[in-house]
């Protein structure tokens, strides 16, 4: 609650798909623990078991991108496994589940070819086939120790190799855009492309801020995560060395034992805790996945009687009984943070709550009503995708784009409207727009004067790059064209502008233009 700042962005945007779906996640991912649990009695294990497939599939069908973060978790639960230290025929039961996942959302989702050709898809595959030599090397000789590293190997080859061949004969189109991305995020590619450079100015995919590190701290979250991870990666680092050293498990870890790192579920959680992590110190969005993790981890910990055991095993605490203290301490750490978040956060939630807001943006509204007031029913609207989608949900009104990014004829589409905002002639945007079957064009006033604190990140900027329309003179970058700029030049209602669109609406932050037919661009 009192980090929901950066575990939601629900008080700022619009539900989108992710929205829907990741309450599905994490229901997933709780009855997972349940699942890894040792000494689980059979009727738990069932349960548990179809929940996960239950919360798997749905997850998949409400989230284009569900499938990388579950393979996240695979990659996690493959650690795991490879380490021993859960039982192998539970972990291959959660493959098959992703397995039946994919066929079925395959199926049910028109033949979504982005799901054959995923990574997910790749792994499970891998492990399947990788299934016999991993048996036979859970046996402790030091030969079978030796070979764990090659199956970890032989798996990652395979995985690769595989998804290099089903890309290579499964057509599919969906989804390339993101390996692109990530190729000029890391530094292997530059480009012009204007879908890419837009995508890599947007904040949620710059790393993180301090002020979220900052936020993090101030809330007492961050530091008692790290507390609480560090001393489970210890726990768990002593436990893969005792498996290499050929010393089984423990059947039942008791709470004098101090073994917090024998425990199945915790294991697969500070690993996927990990990958998140650093996927969170990539991309600021991806901390909408990992800070809800570090909420419950840390929340967890501080309340774990076996967490503070095993710390008070490693400082071999004799002077008070350590069970009796982790016992106190699980309960009096929780209620000494819980009392001091109060006493900070509770009277600025309580002010919040008090005040009354609403969406206020008058001329976005005068825009929708003379919409529907004056529009044909048949009009089709042409403008920048976030604008579209809003007509689009107020309106009901037909647009020529949409603000989705998970298609590349999509943000094909999307980048030819966007050259209503270039230096490019009257005739090209004809063109464009007319082959959309748009009507209407709609120019938002604060793109087209856009004065953002990074000049390069501009969507008039990253269209002139894209177009060749920038000149490098001395160290400093200057746009060039024989053309004025489109949004500009339109406002001045001078040939040839008004003989392809007349102007029918406007207020101090939209421009609507009627597109002219041939018929009356020729009279």
């Amino acid at each position: 609650l009192y980090s929901r700042t950066d575990t939601t962005r629900i008080d700022y945007s619009i539900p989108s798909r992710e929205n829907w779906a990741l309450p599905y996640f994490a229901c997933q991912v709780a009855a997972l623990t349940g699942y890894l649990k040792k000494n689980l009695n059979c009727s738990a294990e069932k349960f548990c078991y179809l929940l996960v497939n239950a919360s798997t599939y749905t997850f998949m069908m409400m989230w284009e991108y569900s499938h990388y973060l579950l393979f996240v978790q695979a990659i996690s639960l493959f650690l795991l496994d490879s380490f021993a230290l859960a039982q192998t025929e539970k972990v291959h039961e959660v493959y098959k589940i992703y397995l039946f996942s994919l066929f079925l959302g395959y199926l049910l989702q028109f033949e979504n070819s982005a799901l054959l050709v995923s990574p997910l898809l790749s792994l499970v595959a891998a492990l399947m086939l990788s299934k016999c030599l991993q048996m036979n090397m859970k046996k402790g000789t030091f030969i079978s120790r030796l070979l764990k590293i090659m199956y970890i190997y032989l798996v990652l080859t395979v995985a690769v190799t595989l998804n290099f061949f089903l890309k290579m004969f499964v057509p599919h189109k969906e989804n390339e855009h993101l390996l692109k991305f990530i190729e000029v995020k890391l530094g292997l590619n530059t480009t012009k492309n204007f879908t890419m450079n837009w995508l890599l100015c947007q904040e949620s995919l710059q790393a993180p801020s301090q002020d979220f590190f900052l936020r993090l701290t101030q809330s007492s979250l961050l530091p008692f995560y790290i507390l609480v991870l560090v001393i489970c990666l210890f726990s768990v680092t002593q436990v893969v060395f005792r498996r290499i050293c050929g010393e089984p498990l423990k059947e039942t870890v008791k709470l004098e034992d101090g073994r917090i790192g024998e425990r199945p579920e915790i294991v697969y959680h500070v690993i996927h805790t990990i990958l998140l992590g650093c996927l969170a110190m990539c991309l600021e969005g991806m901390k909408y996945l990992w800070t809800p993790y570090v909420c419950m981890l840390a929340a967890f910990g501080v309340c774990s009687p076996e967490l503070w055991m095993t710390l008070f095993k490693w400082l071999r605490l004799k002077a008070v009984h350590p069970i009796l203290l982790a016992l106190i301490l699980s309960m009096a750490v929780p209620t000494i943070i819980g009392f001091s978040l109060w006493k900070e956060f509770f009277p600025r939630i309580m002010t919040e709550l008090t005040e009354l807001q609403e969406f206020y943006d008058p001329d976005t509204v005068e825009l929708m009503t003379w919409i529907k007031r004056q529009a044909p029913v048949a009009a089709v609207f042409a403008g920048s995708p976030q604008l579209m989608g809003v007509i689009k949900l107020c309106t009901g009104w037909m647009v020529s784009s949409l603000p989705l990014y998970n298609d590349d004829d999509l943000l094909k589409r999307n980048e030819n409207i966007y050259q209503i905002y270039s230096k490019r002639s009257a005739d090209d945007i004809y063109k464009i727009l007319t082959s959309y079957k748009a009507n209407f064009l709609v120019i938002e006033d604060s793109i087209c004067n856009e004065v953002g604190p990074v000049k390069g990140c501009r969507v008039k900027d990253l269209l002139d790059i894209a177009n060749g329309h920038v000149v490098c003179e001395e160290g400093d970058s200057y746009a060039y064209s024989k053309y004025g700029r489109f949004c500009h030049e339109i406002k001045m209602n001078y040939s040839p502008y008004v003989n392809y669109f007349t102007r029918v609406y406007w207020n101090r932050s939209y421009f609507v233009y009627r597109i002219n037919t041939v018929i009356s661009f020729q009279s």
